[in-house]
C-alpha cells in the first residue's frame, strides 16, 4: 500500500466513525482537559490533535486562546466547523491533515498541544512516528496534554489501555513529564465513562 492510500485508508475509517455519535463525542469538553484549561496549562498558541468535533479546540478559544484543530476525517472537520460558526467561535481553524506528516500542518509550531484519545490508538510501531511528528508540532518549552485510556480499566470494549512505563517510555526523548495523574473519560455509552490517564509534559 502507498502512502497516500494508507493515508486515505485511515481518513476513510475515522470518516465512517462520524456518520453516527462515536462513543467519545459527548458534545462537550472532557473534564480532565477542562480542568487543566481552568488551572492555567493551557498556553499560547493551541493545536488540538485529532480534535474530532473541535470541543476541545473551543474550549481552549473560550480560555481566550488562539486554538486550532487538527483532523484526519474530512467529515469530522466539517462538524467541527458548522459547531464553531453555531457558537459564534469564527476565529478558530480547523484543518485537515495527518500528525504523522508534521510539514504539512499549519502554522507550527504551537505553544500547547492537546490530545484526547489519539495516543492510544496508534500501534507500538507507529508511536514514535506519532511522538516525532508532535514533537515537530510544537516550540521548545511548550506544552503536551494527552489524555488517554489507563491500564487500570479492566480489558473488553473499546481502544487498548496504556500504561505509565509506556507513556514514560513513549516520551523518554525530546520531553520532560511534569505530571502522569488518574483521570476519567466520559463516553457516550455504557458504563458512561472509563480510566485514563492525564499525562503533561514539555518539550525539551
Amino acid at each position: 500500500m502507498s502512502a497516500p492510500e494508507e493515508h486515505q485508508s485511515a481518513a476513510d475509517a475515522w470518516d465512517s466513525m462520524y456518520t453516527g455519535t462515536p462513543p467519545w463525542d459527548t458534545g462537550r469538553p472532557q473534564p480532565a482537559l477542562l480542568a487543566a484549561t481552568r488551572a492555567g496549562v493551557l498556553h499560547g498558541r493551541v493545536l488540538d490533535v485529532g480534535c474530532g468535533t473541535g470541543e476541545h479546540v473551543l474550549m481552549a478559544a473560550e480560555a481566550g486562546l488562539e486554538a486550532a484543530g487538527l483532523e484526519l476525517s474530512p467529515r469530522a472537520q466539517a462538524l467541527a466547523e458548522a459547531k464553531a460558526q453555531a457558537r459564534g467561535a469564527s476565529h478558530v481553524r480547523f484543518l485537515l491533515g495527518d500528525a504523522l506528516k508534521p510539514s504539512s500542518v499549519e502554522g507550527a509550531p504551537y505553544d500547547t498541544l492537546t490530545d484526547c484519545g489519539v495516543f492510544h490508538t496508534f500501534s507500538d510501531e507507529d508511536r514514535p512516528r506519532y511522538v516525532s511528528g508532535l514533537r515537530q508540532l510544537i516550540r521548545t518549552g511548550g506544552t503536551y496534554v494527552m489524555l488517554v485510556f489507563s491500564d487500570e480499566e479492566p480489558p473488553g470494549w473499546g481502544p487498548r489501555r496504556v500504561s505509565q512505563a509506556e507513556l514514560r517510555s513513549a516520551l523518554a526523548d525530546g520531553w520532560e513529564i511534569t505530571s502522569i495523574e488518574p483521570a476519567t473519560l466520559d463516553l457516550t455509552i455504557d458504563p458512561g465513562s472509563a480510566r485514563g490517564w492525564l499525562t503533561i509534559a514539555q518539550a525539551t
